[in-house]
């Protein structure tokens, strides 16, 4: 029978559903005498707490500091932990990663590193029919929807968006791994791409003109924007699809966003999918 403080399946559906960050390790192999044996899981925290049991402290130490990696990359990994005594290079010969142990036991163990991170924010501001769009696909895509407008018009945000009335994002606590677009057309753009600005989101477009974002750049410089913050503004917002309606400019805009994202996190298997697409299709 399990012992409960060990059950790590509860906890993982309670993180989730809380939307916090963890990792779930599990041991896929062993070698010669190990504590734990294959298919044992834990959950490692943000703080480095492992709820589950892997083993010793010699094993602990290694799964924290790829936890903390791997949450950081938001990439999975595979680590191998043997006998310092057998490890002479940073990788196996299969290309493994290789952690040390002075563990006693002698014993070698494999253990997969995946983080869980929630969905990121999709930050849409403004009420426009684009706004709406964005939002409404962006919800299709998985992304947790928050929308910033007007008072009068927060209501055309779906109810299961979090909203807020207004453009005041530091309520929001929107952070590097967000996604915002300013589609106000006219209503407070410039207070809304400001704020929009002053976050550290990775991605911040306009739904405008060329023309346009450059004065509003302009203006907001005067406020005293750091330069780099606003040089990271995209704009016009979205992949030229020759887009009109608002549904088809919303869709380029999260066809944008999906790249970006998809990049950042394995750039190196969108690059091979790339071309193994072309390959097969072309």
């Amino acid at each position: 029978m399990t012992r409960p403080d060990l059950d790590v399946i509860p906890l993982i559906a309670r993180l989730k559903e809380a939307g916090e960050s963890f990792c779930v390790a599990t041991v896929v192999r062993t070698e010669h005498a190990t504590s734990a044996k294959a298919g044992a899981k834990a959950v490692v925290l943000n703080d480095g707490a492992i709820k589950g049991f892997m083993g010793g402290a010699c094993v602990q130490r290694s799964i924290r500091e790829t936890a903390a990696t791997v949450l950081r990359e938001g990439k999975p990994r595979l680590i191998r932990v043997k006998p310092k005594d057998e490890v002479v290079s940073a990788v196996d010969v299969d290309g493994t990663e290789l952690h040390k142990s002075s563990c006693p036991s002698g014993g070698t163990v494999d253990i997969f590193v995946e983080p869980m991170r929630p969905s990121p924010r999709l930050v849409v501001c403004g009420a426009s029919p684009v706004a709406v769009a964005v939002a409404d696909l962006g919800r299709r895509l998985g992304y947790r929807i928050v929308g910033a407008a007007l008072a009068d018009d927060v209501a055309a945000f779906a109810a299961e968006d979090q909203k807020v009335a207004g453009f005041n994002l530091a309520e929001v606590g929107v952070e590097a791994e967000d996604y915002v677009v300013v589609a106000t057309q006219g209503k407070r753009d410039r207070e809304a791409l400001a704020a929009s600005l002053g976050t550290p989101a990775r991605y911040v477009a306009f739904v405008g003109s060329r023309r346009k974002a450059e004065v509003l750049k302009a203006q907001i410089a005067e406020q005293g924007l750091a330069p780099e913050r606003i040089a990271r503004l995209k704009a016009p917002a979205g992949l030229d699809i020759h887009g009109i309606e608002p549904e088809e400019i919303a869709l380029s805009i999260l066809a944008e966003i999906v790249a970006r994202r998809r990049a950042a996190v394995q750039p190196e298997a969108a690059t091979e999918s790339s071309e193994a697409a072309r390959s097969c299709c072309g």
